[in-house]
């Protein structure tokens, strides 16, 4: 129960469609959504393959908790191996289209091969087929949404898709769902612009089935009751957003500013949830509208804003007056201190343009954040740029090349490299703050020890979301640690990963966890699926599929000399703030964090830990 037992694959190359039976002994394993989409994909890829090949496959899936009534059941992910990384990623959205997926009867769908030409796969419960998008090729996330809906008259279609980002090889593309929602990490949109696969439009009206629904919605009821009592999912995400972070990590000394050069941000009030909530010069409104919740979700911790009508960069553009997706903390980070933007509705047009036309604005801002520096060093002049005047703390800039990113036209495509090809190509490699090719998400390693361990050695590149050691070392959930020290900061992070692994797989969203422990979803797994599922379970399938995706980046290439962080962590300290002094301790943490796993000193899983984990 709760796995539908089946899945779809579809080739591209051949234009066909089959339904298969989900391999239940691997959902055993590795219970489903981020784990188990890993297993197919490391048993039919070869690991060192070009992630742009038609030999790459895509895999749009689902966890067992997905389109139920648990709290946050709305997440999908989409795993393949990454073009930005060249690792496995596994790149996690809401909003609702994860729901009508499962909701239409399917646990999985597996792309294969390139198409012909420009297609999209549409889904209404047991009928599936590939159908033209040449209409659509071209076209943006917003008009790719509506277009698909009128055309087969259904505004309830959920539509996940990429923009001329994703069929032009941004390599830090991503998925968008619901116009404003995004499997937004590691280039996933452009894979599946490699494969002519312009979208995904779904519906589904089947329900979902659970092994025993009268102690499921028993366990649901507890477990929505220990989010309402918790501070930051009943009051603080819902308020303020994860923006709620800015103001906050930019006091601790760990806000990462004009790429990485200081930890401190003195705009960062500025472009805070608080600013957000501010009524502001044009219309004496507000930025952020409303909140808003994705399936099932009782945090509700989505921002929709609208852009101040007298702002430069919608003044004579009526068409982004509209309120959408609004800035959540990392976008903010990224389009905004990272750059040293300050303005507000800059950030939030520049964080509509990422929805637009689907990239990543993490990776977007950090790259520009690189190119900034190296356009201030001289290594990229108004030549290469096209006239952009592209100095830190330029809204004009950095808006100019969000549209240019996003259209990948101009300089733009230089920005879609990304920051380590980027700062190879104008000759300064060091200026990349990346891990294994992944830019760096908001939180300096400097000022947050554990979160430079975490980054280190995240198997998808530079991710706060595969170890989110910010909920101990800074708000002090479920335990309260020093940020500034490294004892103890290997099992800490081993810790995260691992739980946070099984989160992903179950299908709900890791925010609960600053609530819940795996205590609190081993119930409801248990109620809802075949076979028994207890926290200790749950902490085993998380250090299994952590392993798996290990063994996966190591048969691709890489080794342990990819567990490190930019030389600037390592030998520049930070200059102000409560961690001024210090460099990331990396070189302490790491030999104790492969001790922790059980794997040998040159990083790779040993014998009994792959034969405890049934890996081998």
């Amino acid at each position: 129960m709760s796995w539908t037992g089946k899945f779809l694959r579809v080739n591209l190359t051949e234009g066909t469609v089959k339904s298969e039976a989900l391999n239940r002994e691997w959902a055993r394993l590795y219970l489903g959504q981020r784990g188990l989409a890993s297993k197919y994909l490391a048993e039919e890829i070869d690991p060192r393959v070009d992630p742009l090949s038609p030999d790459n496959k895509i895999i749009f899936t689902t966890g067992p908790l997905t389109g139920t009534n648990a709290s946050t059941a709305g997440r999908y992910s989409v795993v393949t191996k990454g073009p930005l990384t060249g690792c496995i990623a596994c790149s996690n959205s809401g909003g609702m289209f994860g729901a009508e997926l499962k909701n239409a009867g399917w646990d999985m769908i597996i792309f294969e091969g390139r198409a012909a030409k420009p297609v999209y796969f549409h889904v209404e419960n047991d009928r599936a087929e590939l159908r033209d998008a040449q209409p659509f090729w071209g076209k943006t996330v917003w008009e790719t949404d509506a277009g698909l809906k009128a055309h087969h008259q259904d505004p309830m279609l959920r539509v996940a898709t990429i923009g001329a980002s994703g069929e032009n090889g941004v390599l830090f593309a991503c998925i968008v769902n619901d116009l404003h929602r995004a499997a937004g990490r590691s280039g996933v949109g452009a894979v599946m612009g490699s494969k002519n696969l312009k979208a995904v439009a779904v519906r589904g009206s089947k329900g979902v089935r659970v092994k025993d629904p009268v102690r499921f919605l028993k366990s649901v009821a507890e477990q929505k009751q220990v989010l309402a009592d918790n501070a930051v999912t009943s009051q603080g995400l819902p308020t303020y957003g994860t923006q709620v972070l800015m103001n906050v990590i930019n006091e601790v000394g760990a806000l990462p500013t004009r790429n990485f050069q200081d930890v401190q941000f003195d705009g960062a009030r500025r472009i805070s949830a608080e600013a957000m909530r501010e009524p502001r010069r044009s219309d004496g409104k507000a930025n952020l509208v409303t909140n808003a919740a994705c399936f099932g979700c009782t945090i509700a911790c989505g921002r929709i804003s609208q852009i101040d009508p007298g702002h430069y960069t919608i003044v004579n553009r009526p068409e982004y007056r509209h309120a959408s997706g609004g800035l959540e903390y990392e976008a903010a980070w990224a389009l905004g201190a990272a750059t040293g933007v300050d303005d507000l509705e800059a950030l939030t047009f520049a964080n509509f343009l990422c929805n637009e036309h689907a990239i990543d604005p993490i990776s977007f801002g950090a790259t520009v954040a690189a190119a900034m520096e190296l356009y201030e060093l001289g290594a990229i002049t108004s030549k290469e740029t096209g006239g952009i005047i592209l100095t830190f703390g330029s809204a004009e800039a950095l808006t100019a090349l969000a549209e240019l990113t996003g259209k990948a036209q101009g300089f733009g495509r230089d920005i879609g490299l990304g920051s380590k090809r980027l700062c190879a190509k104008y000759g300064h490699p060091d200026l990349s703050m990346t891990v294994k090719g992944q830019e760096f998400p908001a939180y300096d390693p400097r000022g947050i020890q554990g979160m430079g361990l975490s980054y280190a050695t995240s198997n998808r590149g530079a991710c706060h979301l595969r170890g989110y050691t910010v909920a101990s070392e800074i708000m002090g959930t479920p335990v309260k640690t020093d940020p500034l020290v490294t004892d103890g900061k290997a099992a800490l992070v081993k810790a995260f990963q691992d739980a946070t692994a099984a989160f992903d797989s179950a299908g709900i969203c890791i925010f609960t966890s600053f609530a819940w422990t795996l205590e609190n979803v081993a119930p409801q797994l248990d109620a809802a699926c075949e076979g028994e599922w207890t926290a200790d379970y749950l902490l085993e399938v998380g250090e299994r599929i952590w392993n798996l995706e290990r063994q996966f980046n190591l048969a691709a290439g890489m080794t342990a000399k990819d567990d490190t962080l930019p030389k600037r962590l390592l030998k520049e300290a930070a200059k102000t703030g409560p961690a001024k002094g210090l460099a990331s301790g990396l070189a302490t943490m790491l030999p104790e964090y492969y001790a922790q796993r059980g794997w040998s000193a040159a990083g790779v899983p040993t014998a009994e830990t792959l034969k405890r984990l049934a890996l081998a």
